[in-house]
């Protein structure tokens, strides 16, 4: 029976020969994920069940990156709770303070996600990890406890809806503006509890960067994975990093898909997504003078070494607009690291921006750059629902390190292309 490539995967790993979308299946699991605000919930389902162990001790992580380093006290309530129970049940991968990264970055960074393998998270964005050809989605934190638990998570295969990519984008334009061009095009429920499966010789042109921005926000769309053909990049990137063996799943060329886009990269612009939907999409063909408070380059969608370069690369020898905050956050420590052995770090100091420890923070309200009423931020984040950074009144405009450095430049939201003519 033909399939996609995220019912081969499921298939593989609930012990069937094959699936069909709709198919209720029990799959085992190669990695059960939680973060600061989810793990607690769980922890507390966890033991309410009565489980006397974790399934695999090497297989369980958790990281403190949405209200750490500790914010106020109930934050160090969270956090103190997960440090107990991973030191409790010696779970290997648990990173804190000093160790830390936001998940989504950390996770493929470690080598702790490799092609073919499934993973659930109770964090929505755990999407992001289809990136590396592994069918990888968020759960609830009752799920989560059930996984940590067990190993197994319970699943209705999806349908899916093949995106053909091909050419090469242009220069200033990133995997940020791909996915908020295609969020765009089908809307925010465009891809409800469908697979989005990307192929095409296009995809060779985009980094596994670029790959982890688009896949990360599949769920945006409303999918339940997002998922990238492998091919000899992805593979690279994951030796460089993990001995595990992987196990590569292609789509058979007659599966069946709900719809089939055909992209040519080289046509997409550089797209910001207005308030307050990430459907809510213009391109600068189409905006006019919209004056801003704040730029926050970071988050789990565009933290990476490659989107602080590219901002960089716009910020260099200029300064921020003077009622601009900008503020950049590197996705973990590994980045931290490399941007200030790079000289990165002075550019943006130079330039009028502060530079925080690696956190998802201002993405969802928590901290380090909330916005008040009537203030305006453009964001490298995922999300700008009513109230997503802060006050109800306040909005949030989505794009790419590219945009939003320009933006920080010019005092609006700005074409990085001009900013550099």
């Amino acid at each position: 029976m033909s399939m996609t490539m995220t019912q081969k995967i499921l298939a593989h790993h609930a012990g069937l020969e094959s699936v069909t979308a709709g198919q209720l299946v029990l799959v085992n699991v190669d990695r059960v994920l939680g973060n600061d605000i989810t793990s607690p919930v769980a922890i507390r389902e966890y033991e309410r069940i009565g489980a006397d162990g974790v399934f695999d001790k090497e297989k369980v992580t958790m990281v403190m990156d949405h209200f750490a380093p500790n914010k106020d006290i109930k934050a160090a309530v969270q956090c103190k709770m997960c440090r107990d129970f991973c030191e409790k049940e010696e779970i290997v991968h648990f990173y804190d303070v000093g160790r830390m990264g936001i998940e989504h970055a950390l996770l493929p960074e470690k080598g702790l996600v490799v092609p073919g393998d499934v993973v659930i998270g109770a964090d929505s964005h755990t999407c992001t990890y289809g990136a590396l050809g592994a069918f990888s989605t968020g759960v609830g934190s009752t799920d989560m406890a059930c996984g940590m638990a067990t190993g197994k998570a319970w699943f209705k295969v999806p349908s899916a809806i093949k995106f053909v990519l091909t050419g090469k984008l242009n220069k200033y334009v990133s995997g940020k503006d791909l996915i908020l061009h295609i969020i765009g095009m089908i809307g925010v429920d465009g891809a409800l509890y469908k697979s989005m499966e990307f192929v095409g010789d296009g995809v060779a042109s985009l980094s596994v960067f670029d790959r982890l921005t688009v896949a990360n926000m599949a769920i945006e769309a409303g999918a339940k994975n997002g998922i990238f053909e492998v091919d000899e990049q992805t593979v690279n990137y994951v030796k460089e990093r993990s001995e595990r063996e992987m196990t590569i799943f292609k789509a058979d060329d007659d599966a069946e898909y709900d719809e089939i886009y055909k992209i040519d990269l080289s046509t997409i612009k550089s797209t910001v997504a207005f308030p307050h939907l990430p459907e809510n999409t213009k391109t600068f063909d189409e905006i006019g003078d919209i004056r801003i408070d704040q730029v926050v380059i970071g988050s789990c969608t565009n933290g990476h070494y490659k989107d602080l370069a590219e901002a960089a690369e716009i910020m260099k020898g200029k300064k921020v607009a003077k009622n601009v905050r900008a503020i950049i956050i590197p996705a973990t420590q590994d980045i931290y690291l490399k941007a200030m052995e790079n000289g990165l770090l002075k550019i943006f100091i130079d330039a009028g921006c502060v530079v925080s420890t690696p956190t998802c923070g201002p993405c969802l309200g928590g901290y380090m750059g909330i916005l008040a009423a009537g203030e305006r931020a453009v964001a490298t984040t995922n999300r700008n629902f009513v109230g997503r950074m802060g006050d109800v009144a306040s909005e949030v405009y989505l794009a790419s390190p590219a945009v939003a450095a320009a933006s920080a430049i010019a005092g609006k939201i700005a074409d990085p292309k001009e900013m550099l003519d």
